[in-house]
């Protein structure tokens, strides 16, 4: 019976993708099994990172391979991959989101700034809302908001000021 679960359990990834998603997705796995045999192994993995001039150690391509339980066909890397994105979407979706107001890519966004986006574009948000949101928000004293931890905090709670 243990295959069946294995099956039932990865089958459901292909709704997790819209077509065009997975589409694309099958075209990243024929770029990286490079011998066309349907399974991505560590050879394959070798020779698509060194396509792309990187020199990968022994240990790393055993380490990219040991997050498989198994050998890498269609399924299993898609599998691999919803894991992967679901895990840390909408962390990086956020804080990609305030990069893109953050010119200098300093981690900060001056809070008047901010306000100023938040009031005038997309959802419009109150001044009050603006100020329920800075209440627990990291701003120092210059007035920058740190969007970098402001991201964690919305994943993990605000940390305790004894931490």
């Amino acid at each position: 019976p243990a295959p069946r679960t294995a099956t039932a359990g990865t089958s459901n990834v292909f709704t997790m993708f819209d077509q065009s998603q997975i589409q694309e997705f099958k075209e990243a796995f024929n770029m990286i099994d490079q011998n066309r045999d349907g399974f991505i192994d560590k050879e394959d993995l070798h020779d698509m990172l060194a396509s792309l001039g990187k020199n990968p150690t022994n240990e790393y391509l055993e380490g990219m391979m040991s997050e498989a339980p198994g050998p890498i066909n269609f399924t299993m890397f898609l599998t691999m991959f919803g894991e992967k994105l679901n895990g840390t979407d909408p962390k990086d979706v956020i804080r990609n989101a305030f990069a893109c107001f953050d010119k200098e890519a300093s981690g900060f966004i001056h809070e008047d700034h901010l306000r100023e986006l938040l009031t005038t574009m997309g959802d419009h948000f109150t001044d009050e809302e603006v100020d329920e949101m800075y209440r627990e928000a990291p701003i120092d004293k210059k007035g920058n908001f740190n969007y970098v931890e402001f991201t964690c905090i919305l994943k993990h709670g605000a940390k305790d000021k004894d931490d």
